[in-house]
């Protein structure tokens, strides 16, 4: 086993952030794990006891980060790695467009996830082989219908990443961005449209953490699926558009009249 690290993970009551605290938890580590609910948290703490501290707070909330960070720094005086995993989707419909649902959302994505950035930043830097660790999108390779306020999320997580790295560079914090394709969890449960090449949360886990591991800058999977979204949002703005059109769904109101 490698050697044991000290690794604060968000949103991990579910899906990705779950599976990855277990196997993380298997492979000796000790964790920090923060989401809105307690009680998956709790039952791993009691899974692994010792190695897990239980952090519930709502991200979008600073001073509740504020006190998870304060529980970190108490217990431990240093993180090795942050991984923030937590963040919403929500589906637009152009017929009823919805400022506050993009509000919604780049509440809990993007400054989520600066909140988690402004505490972890201080115990990274005290940390061994420190690397900060965000969850993005294959979305963003590729505009997508309907995805307008959850790629502009991740986009906006794309760049924000991308620059720390180099501004993180002095402190030797290395700077990860994790971009999944569809995955097996809660929140794609919902979705009412075809998933091509979905991978199993497990699986997913399995890919980040080696990855991780691995110290790599970009985690992206699955390999074919995402080098289709690159291929398609590499070309001419016109080609582009006139081959991922037919994704787009009628409107309800132009199919009435």
């Amino acid at each position: 086993m490698s050697a044991q690290k000290r690794i604060w993970l968000t949103g991990a009551s579910s899906g990705i952030g779950l599976t990855m605290a277990e196997q993380l938890a298997a492979q000796g580590h000790l964790l920090a794990l923060s989401a809105r609910r307690a009680e998956p948290l709790q039952e791993l703490a009691e899974r692994f006891p010792g190695q897990i501290l239980v952090l519930p707070a709502d991200l979008t909330d600073l001073d509740q980060v504020k006190a998870a960070g304060h529980a970190m720094n108490q217990a431990w005086g240093a993180l090795d790695w942050a991984i923030l995993n937590a963040g919403c989707c929500e589906y637009v419909d152009v017929d009823h467009f919805d400022s506050a649902l993009f509000q919604r959302v780049m509440q809990a994505n993007v400054q989520g996830s600066v909140h988690c950035i402004e505490v972890a930043l201080p115990l990274l830097r005290k940390g061994d082989q420190p690397r900060l660790v965000g969850v993005g999108s294959s979305v963003t390779f590729l505009p997508l219908p309907r995805a307008e306020a959850y790629g502009a999320s991740k986009a906006a997580m794309r760049y924000l990443f991308q620059a720390l790295e180099l501004d993180l560079a002095q402190w030797k914090i290395g700077v990860t961005l994790v971009s999944p394709g569809f995955v097996e969890t809660p929140m794609t449960a919902v979705n009412d449209f075809p998933m091509p090449m979905q991978v199993s949360s497990d699986k997913a886990a399995e890919i980040i953490i080696r990855g991780l591991h691995k110290g790599k800058r970009e985690i992206r999977f699955p390999g074919l699926f995402i080098g289709v979204l690159r291929l398609l949002g590499s070309l001419p703005g016109s080609l582009r558009f006139a081959l991922t059109k037919g994704m787009a769904r009628p409107s309800e109101e132009k199919e009435q009249h």
